[in-house]
Order: C-alpha cells, then structure tokens, then sequence
C-alpha cells in the first residue's frame, strides 16, 4: 500500500480525496494545508493566475519531498496534489495532508513539504493584473 499520493494536474484539487487517502485508523491526527489564489500581490490587485510545470521533473521532486517528510516526522500517509493552468481567485493551486499518531508531526510534515515544494519544485506562475501580467518563479 503506498504512502504517497503525488499529483499535477489541471483539474480542480479535491481536499476530500487528499483527506481520504491519509485516513488511517492508526492515526489520532490528520493535518491539511490548502493553498489559494488571493486577490493581491505586494498591494497590486491580482485577478488569476496561471500556474505552468515541467511535470515530469516536479513530480520526481514532489514524490522526494513525500519520501523525505516520511522518512524525517513520524507520519503514516501524506499527499501532494498541485494544480496546473489558470486559476481564479478563491481557487487552490495546492493541497498536502498527512496523517500521524499525534498531531505535532502531520502539523510538521505539512509545513516542510510546503516550504520544501516552494524551494525545489519546478512550478512557475504568472500573476494576471488588471493592467498587465508577470511571471513569478514559485519559490519565494
């Protein structure tokens, strides 16, 4: 049974199916992270954007941020889904749950795995802006 669920797509991300496949009856706790696209950007108002991956390469660096994080906090499941193409404001581009016996290391794993994410994964965004548009390297 696999304890990583990876994804990229450009559907819309489905916290319930992250949340299900973390489900473990051995786990007191189940963290989420969800990412949304906000309506601002250094005091510029944003109105979408376009989210744009060398899929192959960041799912290779997302499954080894899953295998990190399990390896590094006492998680039992995590999952890492990451959205692809234009987005509105409201809509997620990411989503990570893990599950663990206490709360402290899904707590953790989520917040590596999205600072990890933000750092290695080859995503880039274009910010859309009522009087033009840039793109954004996702890391900070």
């Amino acid at each position: 049974m696999s304890k990583t669920s990876i994804k990229i797509t450009s559907e819309k991300l489905d916290l319930q199916a992250c949340y299900d496949f973390v489900t473990d009856a051995s786990c007191g706790g189940i963290s989420a992270f969800v990412g949304t696209v906000r309506n601002d950007t250094k005091g510029k108002e944003v109105t979408q954007l376009d989210f744009s991956t060398y899929k192959p390469m960041a799912l290779k660096e997302m499954q080894k941020i899953a295998v990190l994080a399990l390896r590094k906090f006492a998680i039992e499941k995590i999952a890492i889904h990451h959205a692809e193409g234009m987005l509105q404001i409201g809509d997620i581009p990411v989503i990570i749950t893990a599950s663990a016996k206490h709360r402290k290391a899904a707590f953790d794993a989520c917040q590596f795995a999205i600072d990890t994410l933000k750092e290695t994964v080859p995503i880039w965004k274009k910010e859309h802006f009522s009087d033009g548009e840039v793109w954004v390297n996702a890391h900070p």
